[in-house]
């Protein structure tokens, strides 16, 4: 029982740094596009990695899944709403499911 302290401690302490270190650390604006646009794009990537799995692990059967986001991206490539994305996705998934 001890040691989840340690734990929980050895957390806070990783995640403050992580959020303070930046602020105290660079005071100047970043002037270099290569890191200007990494960061620009890290919430993008982040977003990305958490939704993508979960998009096809959440159905019954993967290929539903995949299938749903293939067209949910091209339907979004081609100036979709993000409303009619979701709506053309969940019924995709839906007929899939119902007849595989």
């Amino acid at each position: 029982m001890h040691n989840i302290y340690i734990y929980i401690l050895i957390m806070a302490l990783t995640t403050y740094a992580i959020r303070v270190l930046p602020l105290t650390l660079i005071r100047k604006p970043i002037k270099n596009t290569f890191i200007q646009s990494f960061l620009y794009y890290v919430p993008y990537v982040t977003l990305a990695v958490m939704t993508f799995p979960a998009i096809t692990q959440a159905t019954q059967s993967p290929v539903s899944g995949t299938i749903a986001l293939l067209l949910g991206i091209i339907v979004a490539w081609k100036g979709a709403s993000l409303f009619q994305v979701a709506l053309l996705c969940c019924i995709v998934v839906f007929v899939l499911e119902c007849f595989l």
